[in-house]
């Protein structure tokens, strides 16, 4: 089973101001993730803009991905797609470039929404790759929600050994956590009290901004320092806050910018948040400057 404990880096991807992938900034932006002891990476998450890179991009993205990091850090690949071969395919490359595991939506759009047809649906991609899946609950996005009586279903699957938990609801990470196998919480706000719940740790878009902070708060946590990982804590909340409550993706990257982690522009149709909401980013950053400077 794949090791993906702590913060796993839903990795940014870098645009030229053409729309078009920036592979040296990908490159640079991997090592400077690496040189903050980032424990994983997920490549084409959602915050990456998974869903506006082509297949052949992701498998790109995967590749060089894999070669850069070397075995330093776990990797995901999310290859959910519409298309239940396309999955298929996307997942095979993936695990052929040699990532560590597949994170997967579950059918999204007009697909399924009860329990046979989703667990079918994991049930036919598992068979035919190797590596672990995890899959993704992110209910607000897809109307599907994986309930603990689904989860203890798909734990069956030999390979299935993971949800990403995106609820945003703690009691229901608390019974999917009673179900066993591992959870990797996915809703920035409840990062520390999650880690304190015995999650495995997290998928983490936010951590493009502190990647450092992250890892700290994750360790600081799970070696039971709690009043420590909740001060640090204090100094990353307002940026979380403000992403959380603002257009995601750019407001992500604009703070990542910010703060020294430049992966370019986004991708269009996603728009770029704007002078006056930089001024609004740069102020929810001050607390986590403070608490870097100090």
């Amino acid at each position: 089973m794949a090791n993906l404990r702590g913060i796993n880096l839903a990795m940014q991807t870098p645009f030229h101001k053409d729309g078009s992938i920036d592979f040296a900034r990908w490159d640079k932006l991997l090592d400077q993730y690496l040189e903050t002891g980032m424990h994983g990476f997920v490549l084409s998450s959602g915050t990456g803009q998974h869903a506006y890179l082509t297949e052949q991009e992701c498998n790109k993205l995967f590749a060089t991905g894999v070669k850069r990091i070397d075995g330093r850090a776990a990797i995901t690949a999310q290859t959910s797609a519409l298309n239940l071969q396309e999955v298929i395919r996307r997942s095979k490359a993936a695990q052929d470039a040699g990532v560590d595991a597949l994170m997967i939506l579950p059918p999204f759009f007009e697909g399924p929404k009860h329990d046979d047809g989703i667990f079918a649906f994991y049930e036919a991609v598992c068979k035919e790759v190797s590596i672990d899946v995890i899959g993704y609950n992110i209910p607000g996005a897809t109307g599907i929600e994986l309930t603990p009586k689904l989860y203890t279903r798909l734990l069956q699957l030999d390979n299935f050994n993971f949800i990403k938990d995106s609820s945003g609801d703690l009691c229901k990470q608390q019974a999917l956590l009673a179900c066993g196998g591992n959870i990797l919480n996915g809703a920035d706000p409840n990062a520390p009290f999650s880690f304190m719940l015995g999650t495995a740790g997290t998928i983490w878009g936010c951590a493009n901004i502190f990647p450092r902070e992250a890892v700290q708060l994750f360790n600081l946590i799970d070696s039971g320092k709690h009043a420590e990982g909740l001060k640090l804590w204090a100094s990353m909340f307002p940026i979380v806050a403000y992403c959380w409550q603002n257009d995601y993706i750019p407001a992500v990257k604009a703070a990542s910018r910010q703060m020294g982690f430049d992966g370019g522009t986004v991708r269009a149709p996603v728009c770029e948040v704007g002078p006056d909401e930089e001024v609004k980013i740069g102020a929810a950053l001050k607390s986590l400057q403070l608490a870097r400077a100090a």
